[in-house]
């Protein structure tokens, strides 16, 4: 059996921003993503939302790649809101998303950051969050 622990730092919006997800929606949301997550056989250690996006601390198994862990997140979970009409209009997420390693002694600073998500969105969007992750990583956008 092969010992692996490949932390992701892994961050998606709601498509073009809109901010969907309310205070009643986000608790069972987190939730459910982490229950299917579960039935899924992916281990989500902490996540987190705010009313535009997600950030989820996810750990990979030797099976898994960050965009089919990504794809079956976003999938299932705006498949389940969509069914259960827990908002008044389509839920869908952006179709990008942001996925960055995190070294095993950065755990505890990346869950304190996930934690303190509310707060920390009181002095900075979105946008000027995830520009900051594109500069700090040194991400290149294509076609811009």
């Amino acid at each position: 059996m092969p010992y692996i622990k490949i932390w992701i730092h892994l961050i998606f919006s709601t498509k073009n921003g809109d901010k969907l997800i309310s205070k009643q929606l986000k608790p069972q949301l987190l939730k459910h993503i982490k229950e299917n997550s579960i039935k899924k056989n992916m281990y989500i250690d902490f996540m987190n939302c705010v009313s535009d996006h997600i950030h989820l601390l996810i750990s990979l198994n030797s099976e898994q790649t960050i965009s089919k862990v990504t794809r079956l997140i976003k999938g299932q979970s705006s498949h389940w809101i969509n069914n259960y009409n827990l908002i008044p209009n389509k839920f869908e997420w952006q179709d990008e998303y942001i996925a960055v390693s995190i070294c095993h002694s950065q755990v505890n600073m990346v869950r304190d950051y996930i934690k303190n998500q509310e707060e920390h969105h009181r002095k900075k969007t979105f946008q000027e969050e995830y520009d900051e992750f594109i500069k700090k990583y040194g991400f290149e956008i294509i076609g811009k």
